[in-house]
């Protein structure tokens, strides 16, 4: 039978023109729709090897500080929200150790809701952040690498670092049709209590499918850029980005 929506599919990875066997869908859309409901699950539930990260950064010349929550493991965490925007004990002591002199930008990583997501983009896309805040001339504190946290941890990290921006790349909600999307929020004069509504947010951060890490660091550097200018972030700062300013 002529699907009319089967020529739309090459548009998206949403579930469309799956066609049918009967009264059911086809085999092969049953066993796709499978295979992607277990990349989800392992997605979230596979624990992050935060240590292999950090050893990336040291070949990258880049310093990183690890850092925990109270949380005990993936179940754990996801059974208590509220932990995940915690640091631990041992954790707010280092911190305090490296508060002087103070810094640009706080930068946090978190394996978040896709371990996946950290894994596969994680280093690249740090790699073209960092990149344009040496071109801005923004000083920038350790790299946090906090696992199982959620993205609020960077209000008491970017408080104890003395740093005027905080940006937290963490692995987003998957869904059936994206289990390795980054999401970047970005906090101006980040400090406790903290609502969403005073982050900007970039979103399924993946490419080929989602957003390129040139982009994604383009935006946030201009977002950074004018946070700084104009003293806010979140719902009080709008992305008037220009078209050209995009790669």
């Amino acid at each position: 039978m002529n699907d009319p929506w089967h020529s739309l599919r090459r548009f998206t990875q949403a579930r469309i023109a799956l066609g049918r066997a009967g009264s059911a869908v086809t085999t092969a859309a049953y066993l796709d729709f499978q295979l992607a409901h277990a990349g989800a699950r392992d997605a979230v539930l596979k624990t992050w090897d935060a240590d292999g990260f950090a050893v990336q950064l040291l070949q990258q010349s880049l310093v990183p500080i690890r850092l925990n929550t109270p949380v005990s493991d993936r179940t754990h965490y996801l059974r208590r929200p509220d932990l995940g925007r915690r640091l631990d004990d041992d954790s707010l002591v280092r911190l305090k150790q490296l508060a002087e002199p103070g810094c640009d930008v706080a930068i946090i990583i978190s394996n978040g809701l896709s371990s996946t997501a950290v894994e596969t983009h994680g280093m690249p896309l740090l790699q073209h952040i960092v990149a344009r805040y040496m071109e801005m001339a923004l000083s920038v504190a350790p790299i946090c690498l906090v696992p199982n946290a959620r993205v609020a941890i960077s209000d008491p990290i970017g408080v104890l670092l003395q740093a005027r921006l905080a940006v937290i790349m963490v692995g987003e909600r998957p869904g059936l049709s994206a289990a390795d999307s980054l999401g970047l929020y970005l906090t101006y004069a980040p400090r406790e209590g903290n609502t969403d509504a005073e982050r900007n947010c970039l979103s399924n951060i993946r490419p080929p499918e989602g957003l390129s890490y040139e982009a994604a660091a383009q935006k946030l550097a201009y977002l950074s850029r004018e946070a700084l200018r104009s003293g806010v972030s979140g719902v009080h700062l709008k992305d008037d980005m220009p078209k050209q300013l995009l790669g």
